[in-house]
């Protein structure tokens, strides 16, 4: 049974003012009303949090990935019960929301065989060499230690793996930092289900109930108290450019700045190179549609721009594509606020000139339809407005002269979360020099496939330079995401007793670098 309150340091807390989930599909107002949670809530819940920091902090490995396990056990227990939540309140599939489930327990356990790996505390020991001249060399020892309470906020588009206990969570949980977490206003049933299954696993665990809270509210002052709170150390964020820099500019304006982790915004181009074209134009236009209007192209890897060269091969790419188009049903999308958006973003394309490709079928109010445009090379140059993401299920082709003008487009963009090349052996002497320009333009490099769906993985980079994520050196999936929560600590001439046990010398079962060399 949902309650509607929010979750402070192990209690549910209901409160005198409240705000109404929606069904994304009819817009019907969902049971029941939920607390607007207060600068009195966020302040107890960083409290909490910065009090049972250390305890938390200091628990054994094995233990810390005993309860992340513990949290995937948890949430996914709540099987169709969550799944049901979430579908009412976001709009999405069951076949998507389940297989999302499987995606947050899954990282969850990642993190755990991570944490008892610790090779994520990167620890190096220099021995120290007293006699050598003409000063002596000092003995120094490092390891990463976490940074403290963590801000997460939880995402519109995907409220289970990027939500409540989503990669922020489970990454910052893993490097021992405790976390408070800022739901999203459209799913709060959604998020008071998975809160419930953290707290359970907290008790059943023996933690301090600090170690995670839940507030929920649709004020924009909520999530600015929680940045701007003293005890938290860093913030992640999954949502639109200007709610990551206001953000930003929030935790910068701090007595003592804090980093802030925030995906924003990336329209992650692919491009055609003519020996792959030439060869599967009509597969490649009906897969291109296929990518760029799944789950209504609520992705932050929608394949927003297409880049070709004019030819007979990209305008065989082209009627595949407006044929492909015909097929695409209407979809609901997550919120009003997300339809409205796109629904101009759509406007405004058409408005600068962009030709019109073609469109899937229209729905009701709550669905968004799918746009295909294309305008030429030297008009994309020239309108920055095609540049500019649309979240939702549409997409710019661009038909350029050469590769010159195709190179210099791509050297033009702002950073991106991924860029694609499709490509046959023919095109690898011309791909090879666009790869430098790849490099600095994504976080992912992606040959022949389609930039939509990320895989947890250890190698997996979900971040690029700006505005793709406020730091282009970090990661949001996968097991490098742990990174982010954790600061390095040299420990000089310290003696052996007062040492964290995994710096003294001796056999080791981590890997670690010793007088420069790894070993284990």
């Amino acid at each position: 049974m949902l309650t509607g309150s929010n979750l402070v340091a192990g209690a549910w807390r209901t409160g005198a003012a409240h705000f109404t989930a929606y069904e994304a599909a009819t817009g019907a107002a969902l049971e029941p009303a939920f607390a607007q949670g207060t600068a009195a809530d966020i302040a107890d819940a960083c409290a909490a949090a910065a009090a049972a920091q250390p305890a938390y902090a200091a628990l054994p490995h094995t233990e810390r990935a005993a309860f992340l396990r513990l949290v995937a056990a948890k949430i996914d227990a709540l099987g169709e019960t969550l799944t049901q939540r979430a579908m009412l309140e976001s709009g999405l599939p069951e076949a998507r929301l389940n297989g999302e489930r499987g995606r947050t327990v899954g990282q969850l356990r990642l993190f755990a065989e991570e944490v008892e790996n610790g090779g994520w505390q990167g620890l190096r020991i220099d021995h120290a060499i007293p006699d050598r001249a003409p000063l002596p060399k000092p003995d120094l020892r490092m390891r990463k230690v976490p940074l403290g309470p963590v801000a997460v906020f939880g995402a519109s588009n995907f409220p289970l793996a990027f939500s409540v206990a989503g990669g922020d969570t489970a990454s910052a949980l893993a490097a021992g930092c405790c976390v408070v977490v800022k739901g999203h206003p459209a799913h709060p049933g959604t998020s008071e289900l998975v809160a419930g299954a953290i707290l359970a696993a907290i008790r059943e665990s023996g933690l301090p109930e600090g170690v995670f809270s839940l507030v929920n509210g649709t004020e924009n002052a909520l999530g600015e108290a929680l940045v701007k709170d003293p005890r938290i150390t860093a913030v992640g964020f999954t949502g639109s450019r200007a709610g990551g820099i206001a953000l930003m500019g929030h935790a910068a304006a701090r007595p003592v700045p804090i980093p802030v982790y925030a995906e924003m915004s990336s329209v992650n181009p692919v491009v055609l190179m003519p020996a792959r074209l030439e060869e599967a134009a009509e597969a490649l236009g009906a897969a291109y549609v296929e990518s760029l209007s799944l789950g209504a192209g609520q992705f932050c890897t929608n394949p927003g721009i297409l880049l070709a060269l004019g030819g007979e091969a990209t305008q065989r790419f082209i009627a595949a594509a407006a044929a492909a188009l015909e097929s695409v049903p209407a979809q609901t999308m997550l919120t009003a606020g997300i339809r409205s958006a796109y629904a101009k973003g759509i406007e405004t394309i058409a408005g600068q000139g962009a030709t019109l490709v073609g469109t899937g079928a229209d729905g009701s109010a709550a669905c968004g339809r799918a746009h295909v445009f294309t305008v030429s090379g030297a008009d994309f140059r020239a309108n920055p407005a095609f540049g500019h993401e649309v979240f939702g299920p549409s997409s710019i082709i661009v038909t350029c002269a050469d590769m010159d003008e195709l190179a210099a487009i791509l050297e033009g963009m702002e950073g991106q979360l991924t860029a694609t090349l499709h490509m046959a052996p023919a095109d690898y002497n011309a791909a090879r020099a666009l790869m430098p320009i790849l490099e600095g333009l994504a976080g992912r490099i992606i040959a022949n496939a389609w930039p939509t769906g990320v895989e947890v993985t250890h190698a997996m980079v979900h971040g690029g330079p700006f505005p793709a994520t406020s730091d282009g050196r970090s990661t949001s999936v996968g097991t490098l995401a742990i990174d982010r929560f954790l600061r390095p600590v040299s420990y000089q001439d310290i003696p052996a007793a007062l040492l964290p046990k995994v710096l003294l010398d001796g056999p080791s079962a981590v890997l670690r670098r010793v007088d420069g060399a790894y070993e284990a």
